[in-house]
């Protein structure tokens, strides 16, 4: 069985490594993101998320990296974004939460740092933020209807949905202060400051996201019920901003 890193930081050199093999000098960063860049990262449970950045010639040799990628699928490393610089630059006005995000909580494992200098305009940013917010409420109501009701059905729906939303939480944050925390219970703690919305709703879909919960059926569907009424309050709040 292919083994699972302990902390990601246990394979940055053979990835390098293993990546330069395939695109040498076509490799401009290879950075990690994501949980696993900012301290929730578990192991066995969280991805291990990378960002690959090529020079337009390396995008011509992606079917070089058929191998390497599939390698490492199967220790925990999720196949990574593929971008150059020209991309990225052009894509900040309709990607400002992917990009900020990645800019606010990543690590550079190889390479020139792209995220660096990255500047997205508060505006694209609300926009996008309003946008994914109903969005993800319209999937959460059709997910309960396909749900039929049921617990477990409800239960994998939120740990399924939830990490997105932290992500719109940290933009938000970002929109409002310039700022965010990097773990998800901070960033929970510190959206119910700034606006007002119930914490305690959010930090049990954390528990259920990271297999800590022990919510009975009842609890469960209720706390469903709660947490799309929440993200609806969101909804509101942005349009206001």
């Amino acid at each position: 069985m292919a083994k699972i890193p302990d902390k990601p930081q246990d394979v940055f050199v053979p990835l390098t490594q293993d990546y330069l093999k395939v695109f040498g000098r076509e490799l401009v960063s290879l950075i990690l993101y994501g949980s696993a860049a900012g301290g929730s990262y578990i192991k066995g449970k969280s991805d291990i998320n990378l960002l690959l950045v090529l020079t337009p010639e390396g995008i011509d040799k992606l079917a070089d990296a058929f191998a390497t990628t599939k390698y490492w699928k199967k220790r925990g490393v999720a196949i990574p974004l593929i971008m150059t610089k020209a991309f990225i630059n052009t894509s900040l006005d309709c990607y400002p939460i992917e990009f900020l995000n990645m800019r606010n909580n990543h690590i550079l494992i190889y390479g020139e740092n792209v995220l660096e200098q990255i500047d997205v305009s508060p505006e694209n940013l609300r926009l996008q933020i309003e946008r994914e917010l109903k969005g993800k409420l319209i999937l959460l109501r059709q997910g309960y209807l396909e749900a039929q009701g049921q617990p477990l059905q409800l239960k994998n729906l939120i740990s399924r949905s939830f990490t997105a939303f932290i992500s719109i939480f940290k933009a938000l944050l970002y929109y409002k202060h310039d700022a965010a925390p990097r773990k998800r219970r901070d960033t929970i703690n510190e959206l119910a400051k700034v606006f007002a919305i119930d914490a305690e709703a959010f930090l049990q879909c954390a528990d259920i996201k990271e297999g800590k919960s022990n919510l009975s059926g009842d609890n469960i569907v209720r706390l469903f019920t709660k947490y799309t009424q929440e993200v609806a309050n969101m909804c509101n709040i942005v349009d206001s901003l």
